[in-house]
């Protein structure tokens, strides 16, 4: 699929050559001779473009970087860069530093070898005329935060450690400057010699300190402590400047194995002003497989792919990409004619070319329907479904299959039961009529493919009894304020901020104080008959939602005011039904969770992963494998009205999912840029739908199992009903425990495993679920040797056209109808069942591919 190497003519090679002869003899100073070549110009931009300084001698970082001609950063120029300032009173350069001298503005400009790179930066200088402020909120939390004090391991932890106690990466300042400067008498603060103060003495290891030299008594960190506690150690105040963004330069840059890039962090204030704490900032890597940074933010690249350096400061947390291409000759012509059926295909290809990643070429047709069957309806085609499509010779047979699944009865099915996973239809949390009023409830909606944003207002705003109005029984299952906003929050924004209720959240940004606005929301949902055992009773409850009520802030013994995530808050004295307003925010388009991540468990369906992973973990912290096609699925979503089924044809109809999942030359080290289809072990409700379908025998289901080992017969589920249709994760089935079914027990895609283990290959070996189909009277096996016993070359090619959707291949044709003819009339039942277990077992059965 790659054009052939062009070939340069005999004569081009010969003058070629001769040059390269004469040089060795005859030395010159022209570009053929006299060592290296002078390197050409460059482009280059200096980083930040514009520095505002404040306050005398403050130091700001910056740099030169080398840009492409598309305008990627390519890394840190080093080699050769002087700064200029154009006016040394405003401003003067020491390294890589700019250092407030006077009030004004004045530019940097940089030089490489006597020529100007770059374009100019304006530095602006306030206040330089007075020192700057040691802030208790902004500067000394930052230095104990950067130092590793306040962390869960140290002083952060709940109990503290050696009687002083900070709150956990400095969220509470109020309480911290308590326990600093007033606990205990005030002893850890000397205000006539900060040197001797405990908060100096023990951190810089002039005393003994667990925790070791944290803060060196030679550095900047020590000098801010010792300049604040000698300036009276001042408190925060509510003047404080409030923290507004955090930049990280550069965000996203192109760089080589084996390369080194610094960043550099800034921190903008709401009174204008704007700091360099690159110094205070910490910095995790995303991949270590592709980057390594350490704790100065200085990035290494190790290896190929993308990865992200996750910079951390003041509970704010900002991203800066990185991508290193593989070291593939991948020509560009692959690219700029590989086969585009929508917007999907544009984004995946151009990040395939800037990582030099190839893209295997499309599927056959056979793989194509098997898959697009397995992973829209979670069956398998019939032998004359797979026949039929592969023998269709129009173009457009693909698009019309895909059509054609989404509106079959059974994509109803197998939807219906991916969100009942995701809202835990459990029978050890509901009883039997309120999980099925449910259910039912889930199913009308997919069948009736409502809009997401409009599903899931129905289920925030649900009112009535359990068994009349089925999306009640979500706040049966999350029966308090703090419960059913953890829940609510992972199983439509995909954000965990569980951690968020004691104190802020270590890995996001959520405070504590927006977890208890955002819990108070749900504060007056009420119901009248909830409780008891789920194994009694016939289960009515009725939900209710009062006019007054609110949830204590534990932490200020107040009420928070009522306000979803990163939105202004309702009135405390409101009367209306606060969740309306959440719902409202939670399914707008502004909303930068909500849609994402919808789009990313919808993605991950069909391809095994998610854009992002894990699947409902849309953290910050967490980044997309590719951001750009995140975006646009987002904005397609929108546009078509949450209209999932217009997404999912929009996925299935990309030649992105329609790739082989062979890997080639030039992709062998893609495992989440979707240069192939990623084969994946097949779910257990469908592993055992495809099992029970094959060989033509039902499972019966018959047992609740309760937690404990408690069961209780259930007559709900007919013969023939498939493990899709079970609407309820408690009923007993060895099959699907063994193959990691989700049980539904939190709201969280880590309940379902695709993981194989030795249980599994033996379930299949020796156990019941796949022998016992086999030799059920009436099951494939009769079929095949009533129709086919004395042809065993048909009887080889059903088998096949059933349980893998193909055509046999000579090979195997040849080897199994020599088996079939060795074996005498009574061993042939025994040589067929092996046959179909040997089929059904294989990995081509087994994963979708």
């Amino acid at each position: 699929m790659y054009p052939p190497s062009p070939r340069y003519p005999t004569l081009v090679l010969s003058f070629l050559g001769i040059l390269l002869l004469l040089s060795a003899f005859f030395p010159c100073r022209s570009a053929f001779g006299q060592g290296t070549p002078e390197p050409a110009l460059r482009e280059a931009r200096i980083l930040p473009t514009s520095i505002d300084a404040t306050h005398l001698g403050v130091r700001h970082r910056i740099q030169l970087q080398e840009v492409a001609p598309d305008g990627a950063y390519l890394g840190k120029w080093t080699d050769g860069v002087e700064w200029q300032s154009s006016d040394p009173s405003v401003f003067r350069v020491e390294g890589d530093q700019v250092i407030s001298v006077g009030n004004g503005t004045a530019d940097l400009s940089a030089t490489w070898k006597g020529k100007r790179v770059g374009e100019k930066v304006r530095v602006q200088v306030r206040l330089a005329d007075r020192e700057r402020t040691i802030e208790f909120r902004n500067h000394v939390e930052a230095v104990l935060a950067r130092s590793g004090c306040n962390m869960g391991a140290c002083h952060g932890a709940l109990a503290g450690k050696g009687g002083f106690r900070l709150s956990l990466r400095g969220y509470d300042p109020a309480t911290d400057y308590f326990n600093m400067t007033r606990q205990d008498r005030g002893r850890r603060i000397e205000l006539s010699e900060p040197a001797e103060s405990l908060l100096l003495t023990k951190p810089s290891g002039i005393l003994p300190h667990k925790g070791g030299v944290r803060i060196p008594p030679d550095s900047d960190d020590y000098r801010i402590l010792a300049d604040w506690i000698a300036r009276g150690a001042p408190g925060p105040t509510e003047k404080d400047p409030r923290l507004e963004t955090v930049e990280v330069f550069p965000s996203e840059v192109r760089l080589g194995v084996g390369r080194e890039q610094p960043l550099i962090v800034r921190a903008r204030y709401d009174d204008g002003r704007t700091e360099d704490v690159t110094q205070w900032a910490k910095f995790s890597s995303t991949d270590d497989s592709v980057i390594n940074v350490d704790e100065h933010g200085t990035v290494k690249v190790v290896g190929p792919g993308e990865g992200s350096i996750v910079v951390w400061f003041a509970s704010r947390i900002v991203m800066s990409r990185m991508t290193v291409p593989f070291a593939n000759q991948v020509q560009d012509v692959v690219y700029e004619r590989g086969d585009i059926a929508n917007e999907i295909d544009l984004r995946v290809l151009k990040q395939l070319q800037q990582l030099r990643l190839a893209p295997s070429p499309r599927c056959e047709d056979h793989e194509f329907i098997r898959r697009a069957f397995l992973d829209t309806i979670g069956l398998l085609p019939s032998a004359e479904e797979a026949q039929a499509f592969i023998a269709d010779r129009s173009e457009n047979k693909r698009s019309r299959l895909i059509d054609e699944l989404l509106n079959r009865p059974e994509y109803v099915d197998y939807w219906a039961y991916r969100w009942s996973d995701l809202l835990m239809l459990n029978g050890n949390l509901l009883r039997p009529e309120p999980i099925k009023t449910y259910y039912q409830w889930i199913r009308e909606h997919v069948k009736k493919n409502t809009p997401w944003d409009q599903f899931t207002r129905e289920i925030l705003t649900a009112r009535g009894d359990s068994v009349v109005q089925g999306a009640t029984n979500f706040y049966a299952l999350n029966q308090d304020p703090e419960t059913m906003t953890e829940n609510a929050c992972q199983a439509f924004m995909g954000l965990s901020i569980g951690c968020a209720k004691c104190h802020n959240h270590p890995l996001e940004k959520w405070t504590n104080d927006q977890y208890y606005g955002m819990a108070n929301l749900f504060a007056r949902v009420r119901a009248k008959g909830w409780g008891g055992d789920s194994r009694d009773g016939d289960g009515i409850r009725t939900l209710l939602v009062l006019d007054r009520g609110d949830l204590i802030q534990p932490l200020t013994g107040k009420p928070q005011l009522p306000a979803p995530l990163d939105a202004p808050p309702l009135a405390a004295e409101s009367t209306e039904d606060r969740r309306l307003y959440l719902a409202k925010w939670m399914t707008s388009p502004e909303n930068p969770y909500f849609t994402k991540a919808i789009v990313n468990r919808v993605w991950a369906n069909f391809f095994g992963i998610g854009i992002v992973n894990a699947v409902d973990d849309m953290r910050a912290s967490n980044p997309p494998s590719n951001p750009e096609l995140l975006r646009e699925l987002e904005r397609y979503l929108v546009a078509n009205q949450y209209d999932l089924k217009a997404l999912m044809k929009l996925i299935l109809e990309s030649e992105t999912y329609q790739r082989s999942s062979l890997v080639i030359p030039g992709n062998e080290g893609d495992t989440h840029f979707f240069a192939r289809y990623y084969p994946k072990r097949l779910m257990a409700e469908v592993l055992h739908d495809i099992l029970a379908q094959t060989t033509g025998v039902p499972t019966k289901f018959t047992e609740i199992e309760f937690q404990g080992a408690d069961k209780k017969p259930t007559d709900f589920y007919p013969v023939g009903t498939r493990a899709i249709q079970l609407y309820d994760s408690a009923v007993r089935s060895n099959f699907l425990k063994t193959f990691g079914r989700n049980q539904r027990r939190i709201t969280c895609e880590c309940e379902r495993s695709d993981e194989s283990s030795v249980v599994q290959v033996l379930h299949l070996s020796n156990g019941s679920t796949l022998n016992e189909k086999l030799v059920e009277k009436g099951s494939l096996v009769d079929k095949l040797l009533e129709s086919s016993a004395d042809k065993p070359e048909e009887l080889v090619r059903k088998a096949y056209w059933i349980c893998l959707g193909r055509e046999v291949q000579p090979g195997e044709l040849t080897l199994l109808v020599d088996e079939l003819k060795k074996g005498e009339e009574k061993d042939r039942r025994s040589i067929v069942e092996d046959l179909l277990w040997g089929l059904m077992t294989s990995r081509e059965f087994l994963y979708n591919h």
